[in-house]
């Protein structure tokens, strides 16, 4: 059987679960994930796990924060003026954002805190600081 290795385009499914066993995300009720490994389109430690499987094999693995999506960033949290947001936008806690930053690249945030004047939104992953366990499945090699 083939192994996965550095530079092939590989289909996994996967279920993403919080140390607590909460499931965050599952590929199951829909088509495979496929990657390419070496690209850095998923988080590296999901990635150096699929290495070295062989196609039809699972596995459980946990990835460490430092190989997903790192500590939470202190400076990756803002306090805005309500009034530089649309008049008709009414956030809650909890709520993702899209923002457009001055050099026009877009960030995801999410709103933390509200009062009457201000928002604190928070760019962090919603993941950030986390350990995570993945039980994968290397479906195919392409």
């Amino acid at each position: 059987m083939e192994q996965a290795k550095q530079g092939d385009t590989v289909k996994v499914h996967y279920t993403g679960k919080l140390e607590n066993g909460t499931v965050f995300d599952t590929s199951r009720n829909r088509h495979p994930l496929q990657f390419t490994i070496g690209r850095g389109q998923v988080i590296a430690g999901f990635e150096q796990a699929v290495v070295g499987m062989n196609t039809g094999e699972s596995k459980t693995t946990t990835v460490p924060v430092d190989q997903a999506y790192g500590p939470r960033r202190q400076n990756m949290i803002i306090t805005m003026e309500r009034s530089q947001l649309p008049p008709d936008l009414n956030p809650n806690i909890g709520q993702r954002l899209e923002l457009t930053q001055m050099d026009d690249q877009r960030v995801l945030v999410t709103v933390t805190g509200i009062t009457t004047t201000t928002l604190t939104l928070d760019a962090n992953h919603p993941l950030a600081e986390k350990n995570l366990t993945f039980d994968i499945e290397l479906v195919g090699i392409v």
